[in-house]
């Protein structure tokens, strides 16, 4: 079994943007997070906040590729972790498609399948919420998906 998810979207900005929505902390709380202890690096251990649901966790990056590509891990500290990649491929000055995958769930996990949609749902919301930001500057989206 295929243990990954995947999501793509086309969002109508260059490139530079879309990843700077990402690894600047404070853009990060208009789409997706509420917060990011400090920009995202190479190296770096970077904690995430979720004020609304009074939760955080931590991200590995393992690997940025300013423009083009994001590599972290995340959910060591409950013993599910998985590597996101993003990447982003500027068509043109005006537009992006960006690519998030996600791999490593456990396929001997009796959940799985339930996990694997909920990665899917979760990943194309946190997409349409950042293309709802930087298409449009609508930034009351984010936490509202409701499992």
């Amino acid at each position: 079994m295929d243990t990954q998810v995947t999501a793509k979207f086309k969002i109508l900005k260059p490139a530079n943007e879309v990843f700077e929505a990402i690894v600047d902390p404070v853009k990060i709380g208009n789409f997706w997070f509420s917060s990011s202890s400090e920009r995202w690096e190479q190296g770096k251990t970077v904690t995430l906040r979720y004020d609304e649901y009074h939760a955080e966790g931590v991200i590995n990056v393992l690997e940025i590729e300013g423009n083009k590509k994001i590599v972290f891990s995340w959910g060591a500290e409950s013993d599910q972790e998985t590597v996101v990649t993003i990447t982003l491929k500027e068509l043109d000055h005006t537009s992006t498609i960006i690519e998030v995958n996600e791999s490593g769930l456990k396929e001997d996990d009796p959940e799985i399948v339930n996990k694997m949609i909920g990665q899917k749902e979760g990943w194309v919301y946190t997409l349409t919420c950042l293309k709802a930001y930087l298409e449009n500057n609508v930034t009351n989206l984010r936490a509202s998906l409701i499992h």
